[in-house]
C-alpha cells in the first residue's frame, strides 16, 4: 500500500546531500552516455536501436533515482 510518506519520497526533489552523491550522479550519467554512444555506433537503425537507447535512458533514470532517494 502506498502512503503519503512514500509519495513524498517518490515525487519530491532530492538535492545531492554530499560530494559522493553528486559524483555518483555524474558517473552514472557518463557510463550510460558511453553505452548509448556504443549502441549508436554499433547497432543498425531501427526499432531495436531506438528501444535500446530508451532502456539505457530508463536505467539512468532509475539509477539516479536510487542514488537521490537513498543518498
Amino acid at each position: 500500500m502506498v502512503n503519503m510518506s512514500d509519495l513524498d519520497d517518490r515525487f519530491n526533489y532530492h538535492e545531492p546531500s554530499n560530494d559522493f552523491t553528486l559524483s555518483a550522479h555524474v558517473l552514472t550519467r557518463a557510463a550510460c552516455r558511453d553505452l548509448a554512444e556504443a549502441i549508436t555506433a554499433l547497432v543498425p537503425e531501427g526499432r531495436e536501436k531506438a528501444l535500446a537507447i530508451t532502456k539505457v535512458e530508463e536505467a539512468m533514470f532509475w539509477a539516479n533515482a536510487g542514488i537521490a532517494r537513498q543518498g
